[in-house]
């Protein structure tokens, strides 16, 4: 597996995830689309051009789930059960079609679990950086991840 087992997750320890992610027009309508977000910011150039962004805003979920879908390879592929939730989820600057997302996580915290031991909750702190080094995106998130099988039990 390419993730990390809980075991492989050591507190402070920070993971610059690649390649970066160049938004398009096509991302940002289209994922507008599929969640029902009809936000004329997103999808009317004409619009977004009279408010104080002067051009399309990209959708911040999209931001979100981008800078999370960036961090899976290095941290979580095949080795998470699940996202146990997101808090202090923030955009400092706003995302405009043609950026680069650039991503990076910290383990901020990890424990094993209380009531299952093949398992244990971490902590990630990510954030997002645009081509230019701005900080477009941070948040916190608690994975329920696996630990390493034992010797004898299955994968």
């Amino acid at each position: 597996m390419a993730g990390r087992y809980l075991e492989e997750l050591e507190v402070g320890a920070v993971f610059q995830h690649q390649p970066g992610r160049t938004v398009t027009e096509t991302d940002n309508l289209l994922f507008s689309a599929l969640s029902m977000n009809p936000q004329p910011l997103h999808l009317d150039a004409e619009f977004a051009a009279k408010s104080p962004f002067g051009r399309i805003l990209v959708n911040s979920l999209f931001t979100l789930s981008t800078l999370v879908g960036l961090s899976v390879r290095d941290t979580t592929l095949g080795t998470t059960i699940g996202n146990l939730g997101f808090e202090k989820v923030e955009f400092p600057h706003p995302v405009f079609l043609g950026d680069t997302l650039y991503a990076e996580t910290r383990v901020l915290d990890k424990r094993e679990s209380r009531s299952k031991p093949d398992r244990g909750i971490v902590t990630f702190e990510h954030c997002a950086r645009n081509q230019r080094g701005e900080l477009v995106a941070r948040c916190v998130r608690q994975a329920m991840m696996l630990r390493r099988p034992r010797a004898g039990e299955g994968a």
